[in-house]
């Protein structure tokens, strides 16, 4: 498709328009009844139901890309309150913390650490107060919610993150809190100029871990960081951070849990018979991938060639200078992905890169058919959202 053919109106309205009117009369009844085949399925093996649902949502990405990506409003205008939906905010990180790389990342591209926020999701304790210190040994869930770097957000009334708090806190070993990080979003042309390229998730990321153990007294082997999609990606990035730079008070946490992780925004894997390719009919962010938004959304004043080149955007991308130890003293690690996903070739590049650097038991990975992206945030996705997060409380429990 030509990406953003229609952004300026009316044409942008009438295509919307005729978008949806198409999927509604045309293409869902269509598909409906073509579904009644297994054999016309994106799967064999989904429901009707969930291939209606697939198309909805390529139809919407679709729509997106050939109009415009929205902008996202920055936390500091938004209504939010301090304690709001267990909304915190937390306060920006300087001097001996950034460093290396990271450093040098932010100074070509502008991004400096501010103050961003972050959402307390589960039990509350005697005060009911959203971020209150920790108790003894207790185990706390850090996670960063997905969106390809430029939507969706953590908070808990937004539908799919409400669904993978839910998970966590039914599933997981003794109802941990979840605190979960309002990140800077990015954006690039034709949207707005370019916002918040990289690193200023990872640097916002470090303000989140640095909260948690600083100044909530949460002890490293204690968090349990996990990200979805790009917030996956985001995790890792953090996660090699703190193995590679060695930050004053901030070891790297005890496990690191990732969701469908897309960690591959220069398209190296892009090829015949890459899963970016022959799933394209079961998932439905493809164009956050093919567009180059998001690529060019993050390497700011860098080359685009930087996306394919950095493990700061695309660690698993196959054109990264892969040296023995770059993967060196990540914490264990779980992979979620499904077979139907367009990112399950970037999933097992990680895992083959995550094992050669700390050895066959530090990943348990968990590649499952017939899912699509990001199932545990998925509330149609059932049975296996719920199989796959017992079968992470299980991974949880033994390390």
């Amino acid at each position: 498709m030509k990406y953003y053919a229609f952004r300026r109106q009316p044409f942008k309205a009438l295509y919307t328009a005729g978008s949806i009117l198409a999927l509604i009369f045309v293409r869902l009844p269509f598909w409906a009844i073509a579904y009644l085949a297994p054999g016309l399925r994106p799967r064999r093996n989904w429901s009707i139901g969930r291939c209606l649902i697939v198309l909805i949502c390529q139809s919407y990405s679709s729509m997106l890309f050939a109009t415009e990506v929205p902008v996202t409003q920055p936390i500091d205008h938004a209504p939010l309150e301090e304690n709001d939906q267990g909304f915190v905010w937390i306060e920006p990180v300087f001097g001996s913390l950034i460093v290396g790389e990271i450093k040098d990342m932010a100074e070509v591209n502008g991004v400096e650490a501010v103050r961003v926020g972050g959402y307390w999701i589960g039990p509350r304790g005697r005060t009911m107060r959203a971020g209150e210190h920790a108790l003894q040994d207790e185990k706390v869930i850090y996670h960063i919610h997905g969106g390809a770097y430029f939507s969706w957000s953590a908070s808990p009334s937004f539908i799919f993150m409400k669904t993978c708090y839910a998970g966590f806190l039914e599933h997981f070993p003794d109802g941990p809190r979840i605190f979960s990080l309002e990140y800077r979003l990015s954006s690039a042309p034709p949207s707005s100029p370019v916002s918040n390229p990289c690193p200023a998730a990872i640097i916002d990321a470090v303000a989140g871990y640095r909260y948690l153990v600083q100044e909530l007294g949460f002890k490293p082997q204690n968090i349990i960081l996990s990200g979805d999609s790009a917030g996956g990606n985001i995790a890792l990035c953090l996660a090699l951070y703190l193995a590679r730079s060695a930050l004053p008070g901030l070891p790297p946490p005890r496990a690191l849990l990732l969701l469908s992780p897309a960690a591959d925004w220069g398209n190296t894997h892009l090829g015949p018979g890459s899963s970016l390719l022959q799933n394209a009919t079961t998932d439905y962010i493809q164009h956050a991938f093919l567009s180059n938004y998001t690529a060019r959304a993050l390497v700011g004043n860098l080359p685009l060639e930087t996306a394919a080149t950095s493990v700061w955007i695309s660690p698993a991308s196959l054109k990264l200078e892969f040296v023995p130890g770059l993967f060196a003293g990540l914490p264990r690690t779980c992979i979620f992905v499904g077979q139907a996903e367009l990112a399950l070739d970037q999933a097992r590049t990680l895992r083959e890169r995550i094992q050669a650097d700390n050895g066959e038991d530090a990943v348990n990975y968990m590649e499952w058919a017939d899912v699509t992206h990001d199932a545990v945030c998925m509330p149609w996705h059932e049975p296996e959202r719920t199989k796959a997060l017992r079968e992470i409380a299980k991974w949880l429990q033994s390390i």
